[in-house]
């Protein structure tokens, strides 16, 4: 039925700042950036995987009502719009040590999970951003990490 997921929506509240974000920062490259009148489409993806974007978009008409669009700016503003994007890397500590470098903020340094070695950051509009090394072998989840991601409580009785 479907072949793939080309397009990905990332909420930013100024695509220039956006753009240098991304593209100066992060190394992403810019893949269209067509004024449409109502809109500007900005999409930008990774060298190394152009046929996944990601649509760099304002809040605001047309998907949304001005109402609906002040709300998702406030949502995005305080982090809670969720994950905008996972990121994998061969090396994490080598693309922590690069994007520090840039003076990307973080906000958990590199770690080691059950799932690989990963760190986490976010965008200068609050969207969160993880970077992943997956592990070669995914360990056992223990009940120890359950307790330290849900923050002290495992949910057992």
């Amino acid at each position: 039925m479907f072949n793939a997921i080309t397009i990905t929506t990332v909420r930013v509240l100024d695509q220039d700042e956006a753009l240098d974000f991304y593209v100066g920062k992060l190394g992403f490259q810019v893949d269209e950036d067509v004024d449409m009148g109502f809109m500007r489409w900005l999409t930008i993806s990774l060298p190394s995987d152009p046929g996944r974007q990601l649509l760099l978009e304002v809040p605001g008409p047309p998907s949304m009502s001005g109402e609906t669009a002040a709300q998702v700016r406030d949502l995005l503003t305080k982090g809670a719009l969720g994950t905008a994007a996972i990121l994998t890397t061969d090396d994490c500590q080598a693309a922590y040590d690069t994007l520090k470098g840039r003076g990307v903020e973080f906000t958990q340094d590199v770690e080691v999970q059950p799932y690989g070695t990963d760190c986490a950051f976010r965008d200068p509009f609050g969207n969160a951003i993880r970077v992943t090394q997956p592990a070669e072998q995914p360990a056992a989840i223990t009940d120890a990490d359950i307790a330290r991601w849900s923050g002290g409580s495992n949910g057992r009785g």
